[in-house]
């Protein structure tokens, strides 16, 4: 089992930054695909940023690519988002979601929503115009 707890979110003005944490605990993150996912209130769940379990690998959401960068810290069992140049547009709940080397798969990296092993509780953001 994998818990994960995301934190760093909070409220920020339009063009700001954050970077968000995700915090991993019960097995080593090393052997892990991890990738970050965001809802909007009164939306669905959509794809952030994925980061391969191998490295450096990284794939990006078109609406935050050149804006967020994801990165992990093996050492430090921890996954970040790095979110520059935010927008009204951003706000949302930010979830971290696990995978090991070997999950099943349908269609491969970056791979979608409902192949992933492991959820965060997530952690909010607000961008203010």
């Amino acid at each position: 089992q994998v818990q994960l707890v995301e934190s760093g979110g909070g409220l920020v003005q339009a063009g700001d930054s954050l970077r968000l944490s995700c915090a991993a605990s019960g097995r080593t993150i090393s052997s892990y695909t991890m990738g970050w996912f965001r809802q909007a209130p009164g939306k669905e769940r959509e794809f952030v940023a994925v980061i391969a379990a191998s490295g450096p690998s990284t794939y990006y959401a078109d609406s935050v690519k050149g804006r967020f960068t994801i990165s992990r810290d093996n050492a430090k069992n921890t996954v970040y988002l790095q979110m520059n140049s935010l927008e009204p547009e951003d706000t949302s709940v930010y979830y971290c979601a696990a995978r090991r080397l070997g999950y099943p798969s349908t269609k491969g990296f970056p791979f979608p929503m409902e192949e992933y092993e492991y959820w965060g509780q997530g952690t909010r953001v607000t961008v203010s115009s």
